[in-house]
């Protein structure tokens, strides 16, 4: 049995056939063979067809790999029935073969120039031709040859993978398949930073900023499941990592839980405010009367609106509290130490970042291998759609093997990474409020007194007119 695939590449030709010529995957070169040129000058005479040609453009060529049933083929038989598939389907093609025994199962790779060089013409490649030629007579080989083949007969229409996925996990839409994958993420997390490696390990691109959005890899469109579930926004994800996820989804604690911080009880003196905070206490006393309609009795429009914005200004009054600012000296402080810190993160962000793509490759090869590793039985077994799939975990694979680093101690790297750069993103988009909490209280000042100045007058004028009443 041959399991088949072709995959078309517009990157460097002798990249390609120094990958299937490796002597280390061909029992050093021993399992190769070409078809109108030599493995030596086989790079050299397909550019010089290409340049004769004028076809130097678009695809550079084409890679097909028949891999066989492991124990089923010898490495021998592979070679013969890879020379006659190229002989029979590539006449006039310049073209190398390496069978290559590194892996449990024999595959033999073919590359191909993509310009023939008897006719000039170049190679296409669809589905109908994939089934109708390659695979036809990939099987017909096979059987000749005394191997087994996969699904005679059968024409299955192929299936994208992340709809397969979806399919096998019995969820009707991608949105469920994400929240089931988000709660069984939350119970395998020791922290944050492991949850984020859960996802990807699933498949998932993940996308950090105001909200936090997921989506397969060779998905369209983001999902951003925090909208409907506040369960899924990072904090209520921290919040169940932390705490207890059964509570939570049965509704008996909130999802997340904003905890003052305690203080003694002590008797006050009632507090009294200067400059800003004096401002504020003032303007949402104004505030809260009007919109009780008591005072004043006759509200602008701009104070009407004002009023939908009541809990702001509470929070605005909270944070000048907090950082004891009462002057305009004093919020500039704030605004300059807080983009100070902004700065340091940004830094610090920055290092993790180059940390982070210095790893890239491994870190996404950890993530395919894992994810992809149940494309690798449904391509084995003949499933058609999971070429390109396959051939990403087979990379996959390879690379971690590679590397020779223990897959654990990458692993334990990658959760520790994305842990610290999932803190230092919490904090500066809690900066990145604070400057622009300064910002808005200074623009506000002007029209806040303004508006006070406003009530004032009418209420005044209030007095006044009561006043003659009597």
């Amino acid at each position: 049995m041959a399991v088949t695939k072709i995959l078309a590449r517009k990157g460097r030709l002798d990249v390609g056939v120094r990958y299937v010529l490796n002597g280390d995957k061909t029992e050093e070169q021993i399992l190769t063979a070409s078809q109108g040129c030599s493995t030596e000058h086989a790079v050299s005479r397909m550019m010089k067809t290409k340049r004769h040609y004028r076809q130097t453009d678009g695809v550079q060529y084409y890679h097909i790999i028949q891999s066989f049933k492991p124990g089923e083929a010898t490495p021998e038989l592979a070679l013969e029935i890879a020379k006659e598939f190229a002989a029979e389907h590539l006449s006039g093609y310049q073209a190398v073969i390496g069978v290559h025994v590194d892996k449990e199962h024999i595959h033999a790779h073919t590359i191909f120039n993509s310009v023939n060089a008897d006719t000039g013409e170049k190679y296409h490649s669809n589905a109908r031709s994939y089934y109708s030629q390659i695979r036809a007579i990939s099987d017909r080989l096979c059987r000749e040859h005394g191997l087994s083949i996969i699904m005679e007969g059968k024409g299955e229409k192929a299936v994208s993978y992340i709809e397969w996925l979806r399919q096998s996990k019995g969820q009707p839409t991608f949105r469920a398949m994400l929240e089931a994958d988000l709660r069984e993420a939350i119970e395998d997390a020791n922290d944050i930073g492991h949850f984020f490696l859960i996802m990807e390990h699933k498949g998932y691109e993940i996308k950090h900023g105001n909200r936090l959005s997921f989506r397969l890899k060779g998905q369209e469109r983001l999902m951003i499941p925090g909208r409907k579930n506040p369960l899924f926004t990072e904090d209520g994800i921290r919040a169940a990592i932390e705490g207890n996820l059964d509570e939570i989804a049965a509704g008996a604690r909130p999802s997340i839980v904003y905890r003052p911080r305690y203080e003694p009880y002590r008797r006050r003196h009632p507090q009294k405010y200067t400059g800003f905070m004096a401002l504020y206490v003032h303007y949402l006393y104004l505030l809260g009367k009007a919109g009780q309609r008591q005072y004043p009795p006759k509200m602008t429009p701009h104070l009407r609106r004002e009023i939908m914005k009541f809990e702001s200004y509470k929070e605005q009054f909270a944070f000048l509290r907090a950082h004891g600012v009462s002057t305009a000296e004093g919020l500039q402080a704030v605004h300059t130490r807080t983009e100070e810190t902004l700065a340091s993160l940004m830094k610090q962000r920055t290092i993790l970042n180059v940390r982070k793509k210095k790893r890239r490759a491994l870190y996404d090869a950890l993530s395919d291998a894992e994810a992809l590793a149940p494309a690798k039985d449904c391509y084995e077994s003949g499933m058609p759609g999971m070429e390109e799939p396959f051939t990403r975990y087979m990379d996959a694979v390879s690379t971690l093997e590679r590397c020779g680093i223990p897959r654990e101690q990458l692993l334990a790297e990658k959760a520790e990474l994305y842990r610290q750069l999932a803190d230092v993103n919490r904090e500066i988009r809690q900066a990145r409020k604070e400057i622009s909490m300064c910002d808005t209280i200074e623009r506000n000042r002007p029209q806040m007194e303004h508006d006070i100045q406003v009530a004032e007058a009418t209420a005044k004028e209030v007095e006044r007119d009561e006043y003659r009443r009597r």
